[in-house]
């Protein structure tokens, strides 16, 4: 299987914050931004695979500073590290005064896709060729990343075990 680089992933995303997107706090509403990094990292995924993609898990969304209606966001994202079908992506969001033009991380994702083929079966997809010193930071640590994936993944299917499927008013 052939590699790819990083950078042969990686999208950009800029949008406004309009008066409609934000929460009674006056903020980005969350789901909004998790969309939006959804959509973003699904593309990073299929440019890197040239496949169908799913998102199997969205491991961490976190909520570093409030982007507020007078900020544009811009979202980065690539794809980090490969397992035999699997794609961990990296989203990083900017946010940026668009009256100062000062910029600053506010948020960092990490989701997980699986190449699909045409009947939706895994597929292997090609390993991924870190450049830069950040790329290279997050290939070195996803590993670790990939096996608190699995055990958590191993203990929500436990855990479903105990759950019902009937609501109270049925």
């Amino acid at each position: 299987m052939e590699k790819r680089f990083v950078k042969e992933s990686r999208c950009y995303k800029t949008s406004r914050i309009f008066p409609s997107d934000v929460n009674n706090h006056n903020t980005l509403f969350g789901g909004k931004l998790m969309s939006y990094i959804d959509d973003i990292a699904s593309i990073s995924a299929s440019k890197h695979c040239r496949r169908t993609v799913v998102t199997a898990s969205t491991d961490s969304v976190d909520f570093l500073f409030p982007i507020r209606p007078s900020d544009a966001v811009c979202l980065e994202s690539f794809v980090t590290w490969t397992g035999r079908s699997s794609m961990e992506v990296f989203v990083k969001v900017i946010t940026e005064d668009l009256k100062t033009g000062d910029r600053r991380i506010a948020a960092t994702s990490f989701l997980t896709f699986v190449a699909l083929d045409e009947n939706n079966h895994t597929v292997p997809v090609p390993q991924v060729i870190p450049e830069t010193e950040e790329e290279i930071k997050l290939y070195e640590t996803a590993t670790a990343r990939a096996e608190m994936r699995k055990r958590r993944r191993e203990e929500s299917k436990r855990f479903s075990e105990h759950l019902v499927t009937q609501f109270p008013w049925e």
